[in-house]
């Protein structure tokens, strides 16, 4: 008997109310793609996912990731997700499971350093990513004294390991500064208005038309001719600048 590595995934979820993909793709190729996702749902987390045999392993970081070795980060381990999954920027319905504003926050590649299996059972997995804004060596260790296990869920921690990509004493500087989708350019805000929510209300024609023609609308703002900075993506640029500096002159 095979089984459904998606089943709780798809249970938590209607799809005929969220624009979630729902995992139809049969895809035997272990790949090694890596993501996180911003998740304004009803607290702000970071979801981190791992590609191993066919599903994104996943893990909701409540503060986001840390370039501080000595930042240790909680990481409570998720349902498994679709493969499609790592594409999805969005908005998901409120009353739906994880109802809020996704973004695609980074991607690449990630290589475990020894065997991933057997890092999965242990609870302790080393591996090197290869992304657009976090790189080198992290581990995932799983919590020995979790209480949480007893509830159905896994604790573990999200560390950097300590190389020439680490930044110590700058553990929140990369989540406070990065706040623009790496898929859209777009931020959280501009996310939510841009991605229109299934309504129950309408017909499955209507809804379609509307979210296809609000996609022509995102697309054609997306456009580098079309778009400007806003003024709250320019201070907070501003901001990083200045404490950047800030951080150069104090060394």
């Amino acid at each position: 008997m095979t089984t459904d590595r998606l089943e709780h995934y798809r249970a938590k979820r209607d799809f005929t109310r969220t624009s979630e993909p729902p995992g139809a793709r049969k895809d035997a190729r272990n790949g090694n793609a890596y993501l996180i996702q911003r998740h304004e749902a009803r607290n702000l987390h970071f979801d981190f996912r791992l590609e191993h045999e066919g599903v994104l392993k996943s893990w909701a970081i409540p503060r986001g990731p840390s370039m501080d070795p000595g930042d240790k980060r909680l990481a409570v381990r998720t349902e498994d997700h679709p493969i499609e999954y790592g594409a999805f920027e969005g908005s998901i319905p409120k009353g739906q499971y994880g109802g809020g504003t996704v973004m695609l926050w980074d991607e690449g590649t990630w290589e475990p350093v020894e065997d991933p299996d057997e890092g999965f059972r242990e609870g302790k997995l080393k591996f090197v990513i290869h992304g657009k804004r976090l790189n080198g060596g992290f581990a995932l260790v799983r919590l020995r004294s979790d209480t949480g296990r007893k509830q159905g869920k896994e604790n573990w921690l999200l560390i950097k390991e300590k190389d020439e990509h680490a930044r110590p004493g700058e553990g929140g500087d990369l989540v406070e500064s990065q706040l623009t989708s790496i898929h859209s350019g777009l931020e959280m805000e501009e996310i939510a208005e841009q991605q229109p929510e299934w309504h129950s209300n309408e017909s499955v024609e209507a809804n379609v038309k509307r979210l296809k023609s609000a996609k022509r609308v995102a697309a054609a703002r997306r456009s580098p001719r079309a778009r400007s900075p806003s003024p709250r993506k320019a201070e907070r640029k501003a901001t990083a600048a200045k404490k950047k500096r800030k951080r150069k002159s104090s060394s």
